[in-house]
């Protein structure tokens, strides 16, 4: 039995022959100087392939749009290839310069891509693979280029290869997979996402995997731990397949949580709301069970349209329409929807939000200092915001707050949209609670000069701890800093959930703390009754809070706290 180690990108276990993808065959680029004469013919050309790819891809999108996910995919893809500015700069870039269309469409691809792989950003970096992947299908096209079908991957197959591209994931809606097991792949990308959607065990980052493995061989997925195991002994399968029946066991026995509300053994109430990055989510959301959103990542929806080619921001009828449909979707259950958070490494290309390169960018202009810097951005979202709190329970969540000041501007802000809305005779409700995340110390410390001015406190203690603790959560090399049970973190969170109570005003949590199991425990007895998580572990959540009471909860912080 030969044992590999990985990265896990969608939990649970699972069993299947494995199907190895061979490896892609690259296609060779011609590059060859062409005569003036000849150019209208090759761009022709390329159009013809751009419309024979589109047309697929709208064929595809029509066939999957019972699945959500699937579907905006697709959807993505049909407006990379539409993008009305990447055709342009790609003919300027044809037409002044005497090479064929395959080298300059491939080159000017390249081009887009290298500048998102850079951008430090995990998110962008995906797309660079979404659009190689697209336009790599025009290039097949245009050169009768036959790569290898992923039709061909048979049910319950355990899929092994360096990468699966994300136009290829199609697969995993059609075949019963039994797991992925890839060297290529990040946790934010369409593979994992989709993966940890249809309920796919998924390990990436196994070094050099598709040459270790072969097509037949058993293949044993371990999301839960990391590993993948190749041609395991009876005694093992034996020992998976029982722990398979047991997490199905669970997974049933999780379903009756979905439609009762989260409460300790001893009936304390408790809220369990979903964070979300996109409108679709938002569904998902419901289905799970969620009392709410307790926050919606809206800059997902600036970076999945301005980094798809399109050079403008998300504008005020855009924003409306995503805002509108998630507040209908939740049918009058609360929805925070944070404003931008974008700078630091959540980098968006448009020129009408300038980002200049910065030696600590985590520490410099982004989220509420941005927008507070393009006042018209912020704006423009907050018409749109209030636009659309007619149509579901809004809050308005800041991020990033420092400092008092930084929330009166805001609010002077929204009071000037919320006049010249009433003198336009746009409907929106005026009453709607504008809070802030609590994520820095000196927004902790403060609370109680912030609480006067705030609404509501919501505490992110994914930034909270590493700004307090002074550790980079995403180097490697001090990773193993990164303590969320530092005292220090946990004082700072009594502190904001002290001075919330003092002015009577709400607190939740939403960062990662809120959706591991013993985190959950340490924060339900500091005294935190809002919890905001991904979707997919409110079932757990509600079972886990089930089995405490609030005494033995206290009783669990207390020793953290008192910890040394």
């Amino acid at each position: 039995m030969n044992v590999f180690l990985g990265t896990s990108a969608s939990k649970g276990i699972g069993i299947g022959k494995a199907f190895v993808i061979p490896e892609t065959v690259k296609r060779v680029i011609p590059r060859s100087k062409i005569e003036e004469s000849s150019r209208d013919e090759q761009w022709g050309r390329f159009e013809k392939s751009l419309a024979a790819v589109s047309a697929d891809i709208s064929k595809k999108m029509t066939d999957s749009k019972d699945n959500k996910i699937q579907s905006q995919l697709y959807e993505t893809y049909f407006l990379m290839l539409n993008d009305p500015e990447f055709i342009k700069e790609l003919k300027n870039a044809f037409y002044s310069h005497s090479l064929n269309i395959e080298f300059v469409l491939d080159r000017q691809t390249e081009k887009y891509a290298r500048h998102l792989r850079s951008s430090g950003n995990e998110y962008l970096a995906e797309r660079a693979q979404d659009i190689c992947d697209i336009f790599g299908k025009v290039l097949d096209d245009m050169l009768d280029f036959q790569p290898f079908n992923i039709e061909t991957v048979p049910n319950g197959v355990v899929i092994v290869a360096t990468q699966l591209n994300p136009s290829d994931t199609i697969v995993l809606s059609k075949r019963k997979i039994a797991g992925l097991a890839l060297t290529e792949g990040g946790i934010s990308s369409h593979v994992g996402i989709l993966a940890r959607n249809y309920g796919i065990p998924a390990v990436f980052a196994l070094d050099n995997i598709a040459s270790q493995i072969e097509s037949g061989q058993t293949v044993v997925v371990d999301g839960n731990n990391a590993e993948v195991f190749a041609n395991p002994d009876e005694n093992s399968l034996k020992e998976f397949r029982k722990k398979i029946e047991e997490e199905n066991s669970h997974r049933l026995m999780l379903e009756k949580f979905r439609s009762v509300e989260a409460r300790t053994k001893d009936g304390e109430r408790f809220h369990i709301f979903a964070n979300i990055g996109t409108v679709e989510e938002a569904e998902i959301a419901l289905q799970e069970g969620a009392d709410g959103i307790g926050l919606f990542r809206t800059e997902f929806l600036f970076m999945s349209q301005t980094n798809s080619g399109r050079s403008s921001l998300f504008n005020e009828e855009e924003q409306f329409k995503a805002y509108s449909t998630v507040l209908k979707t939740m049918q009058g259950k609360p929805v925070t929807i944070r404003t931008l958070d974008a700078g630091g490494d959540k980098l968006i290309n448009s020129p009408e939000i300038h980002i200049s390169e910065e030696k600590n960018p985590l520490m410099g202009l982004r989220a509420i200092r941005l927008s507070l810097e393009n006042p018209l951005q912020l704006k423009t979202q907050l018409r749109a915001l209030y636009r659309a709190s007619v149509y579901g329970n809004l809050k308005i969540m800041l991020p990033l707050i420092t400092h008092v000041e930084q929330v009166n501007k805001t609010l002077k802000i929204a009071q000037t949209v919320r006049n010249e809305l009433t003198a336009e005779k746009i409907p929106f409700n005026p009453e709607v609670p504008i809070g802030i995340m609590v994520e820095t110390a000196a927004a902790a410390l403060t609370a109680d000069c912030l609480a006067k001015v705030s609404n509501f406190f919501s505490i992110g203690t994914n930034d909270l701890t590493q700004y307090t603790i002074g550790v980079d959560r995403e180097n490697a090399s001090v990773a193993p800093l990164y303590d969320e049970f530092h005292l220090g973190v946990l004082r700072m969170i009594q502190n904001t959930i002290t001075e919330a109570e003092k002015a009577d005003i709400e607190v939740s949590v939403c960062g990662e703390m809120a959706g591991r199991q013993t985190s959950v425990l340490v924060l339900a007895g500091m005294g935190i009754r809002n919890l905001s998580m991904s979707p997919k572990m409110i079932c757990e959540i509600k079972e886990l809070l089930s089995k405490y009471t609030v005494k033995e909860l206290k009783s669990i912080s207390s020793k953290q706290l008192n910890s040394l």
